[in-house]
């Protein structure tokens, strides 16, 4: 009884949510729109792109969607109920409804660059599956459903705090924006973790085969992002959830140890530090101490007394 009750508060705040269809493909807003369509005789829009993402939730429909691949040719999708897509910016896509008499019924959710950015100065955590999709080009992902109501209460109640003016409208919408954009990274993230995330993990570990390899060169964040054609926040984020340390901390701790095995093998320490990629002996014999506890010098002189003395017992 009370999941019918819940039901029908669904579909009557549906109706009073609802949309009328526009063809209309730019945003008026400076940062999000949302939208709830229900139509029948869709009429099928052509290909078109976008400069801000789009994240659309599949409700009812005999739809075909079509995305631009990295080739540039058009990959067709058979939309199900359930399915979340996010389409970055510059990808070109469009519904093609297969029945026309059926009814097409879909949320939609427009964000623009710079709200993205604004979000982002808080947390990387609101971009996850945005990068995900500029990174790996996965644009659709299916919701189980417990996951998919979860994601529709978000889209609703995003909906009626922006359907009129009330106390407080513009603090409740960013909360609501805030909750609708986290909920769906954080179902999308926990499903592709359970499942091992083998995208991420390859990334991960081609991005550990590049900083040992190039520990002589200057592997900034832009850097390494751009060798791997991500976002610097998608490394950033990656390195942190895996590691517990930002890109930055594992460089300099790699290339410390690197110096540290060097140094105890009898290289010098000044050609050592220049080799795996400090740029001077103050940030190297700082980085060192707070590490190892002790100077380079010193480290080496240790290591050295140690082996004199076994080699004389």
């Amino acid at each position: 009884m009370q999941k019918l009750r819940s039901l029908a508060i669904i579909i009557v705040m549906k109706n009073k949510l609802r949309s009328s269809f526009n063809s209309r493909q730019y945003m008026l807003s400076s940062d999000f729109e949302v939208f709830y369509y229900s139509d029948k005789d869709f009429k099928t829009l052509s290909p078109h792109a976008h400069d801000y993402y789009e994240c659309y939730l599949f409700l009812e429909g005999d739809v075909v969607m079509e995305i631009q691949k990295s080739s540039g040719d058009m990959l067709e999708y058979k939309m199900t109920p359930g399915d979340l897509m996010i389409v970055p910016p510059g990808i070109s896509h469009h519904a093609i409804m297969q029945e026309s008499d059926d009814y097409y019924r879909r949320f939609v959710f427009w964000i623009s660059r710079d709200c993205c950015n604004r979000l982002m100065e808080e947390s990387v955590d609101y971009m996850y599956l945005m990068q995900r999709a500029e990174a790996f080009k996965k644009y659709i992902y299916h919701l189980a459903p417990a996951q998919f109501h979860q994601v529709e209460s978000k889209f609703l109640r995003l909906l009626e705090e922006t359907s009129g003016e009330r106390y407080a409208s513009d603090a409740f919408r960013h909360i609501c924006l805030c909750d609708l954009i986290l909920t769906i990274n954080r179902v999308i993230y926990d499903e592709e973790h359970q499942h091992g995330g083998n995208d991420e993990l390859t990334l991960f570990q081609n991005i550990l085969s590049y900083v040992e390899g190039n520990l002589e060169a200057t592997l900034s964040l832009d850097d390494v992002a751009a060798q791997f054609y991500v976002s610097k926040y998608y490394v950033a984020h990656l390195f942190k959830d895996t590691l517990g340390i930002s890109l930055h901390q594992y460089i300099i701790k790699k290339r410390l140890s690197e110096c540290r095995d060097a140094i105890i093998s009898g290289d010098s320490i000044t050609g050592t530090y220049e080799r795996f990629g400090f740029r001077d002996y103050s940030s190297f014999f700082k980085a060192f101490k707070k590490e190892y506890g002790m100077s380079p010098k010193e480290y080496q002189n240790i290591y050295r007394n140690d082996i004199h003395t076994n080699d004389s017992k």
